[in-house]
């Protein structure tokens, strides 16, 4: 059996250099830290946003997995109101707007826009895959947060009608770009993306932000980099694949 310091060390890398990054969205690269207000505003604690969020990811999954779809910021206004029972607070339709609204808006992690800026300057090629939907109405979130110019292109699940880490979307991108799987590289805040990215094969590198960190269970894909933050990311890679 594999200590656990052993089972927390990266994958090897097998294969050669990617030829696109992939960047998943939400905790990646935005902040959904920035909401934890409205959270007070609603409950009278902001750390309930972490409550809901975790209702987020697995609700989304769990249609999934059920063969059914509904838009990620509808079933998060549905997930706030049933937050809302578990803790017996009456949410409004108006609150349920203003979560939809905020995740529209959000902001970048601080960190993004450096890292972004040296693997750009680098001359890797990067795209976003999202749980988010577009939006047909207005800037895209990715657009909201100023960082759309660094990426090619903006793949959304909506398009496969299936959340990640469900392996149809990562395809959805390899597909479209005409590239296969094994030279993609999903860069994530979240060890269930990075993983099903891999079995997808992709490989993966994991950003730790906090409430994150690598899943040390040695018989699961383990990403392939890890990193603090994104430029941490971007030097592992520039030092591997783009050495001065």
């Amino acid at each position: 059996m594999a200590t656990p310091a052993t089972a927390r060390t990266p994958a090897e890398w097998v294969g050669g250099e990617p030829s696109v990054l992939v960047f998943d969205v939400n905790e990646t690269l935005i902040d959904f830290e920035s909401m934890s207000p409205l959270f007070e505003k609603i409950f009278g604690d902001r750390r309930v946003m972490r409550e809901w969020l975790g209702h987020l990811i697995m609700y989304s999954m769990s249609i999934t997995l059920s063969g059914l779809y509904e838009g990620f910021f509808t079933l998060g206004q549905g997930l706030l109101k049933m937050v809302g029972d578990i803790h017996g607070v009456r949410v409004t339709d108006a609150d349920a707007e203003e979560i939809g609204q905020a995740m529209l808006t959000m902001p970048a992690h601080p960190d993004v826009e450096e890292g972004l800026t040296r693997l750009k300057d680098a001359g890797f090629r990067m795209v976003t895959l999202t749980n988010s939907p577009s939006n047909p109405h207005g800037p895209s979130p990715l657009e909201h947060a100023g960082l759309a110019h660094f990426f090619e292109r903006q793949f959304t699940i909506e398009t496969v009608r299936a959340y990640k880490p469900a392996p149809q979307a990562y395809h959805l991108v390899a597909q479209d770009l005409r590239v296969p799987p094994s030279t993609c590289f999903m860069v994530a805040a979240h060890v269930w993306d990075t993983m099903g990215a891999q079995s997808a094969g992709y490989t993966a590198g994991l950003i730790t932000r906090p409430g994150n960190a690598p899943l040390p269970v040695e018989s699961l894909p383990r990403p392939n980099l890890v990193a603090p933050d994104l430029p941490g990311l971007a030097a592992q890679l520039i030092q591997r694949w783009r050495p001065s």
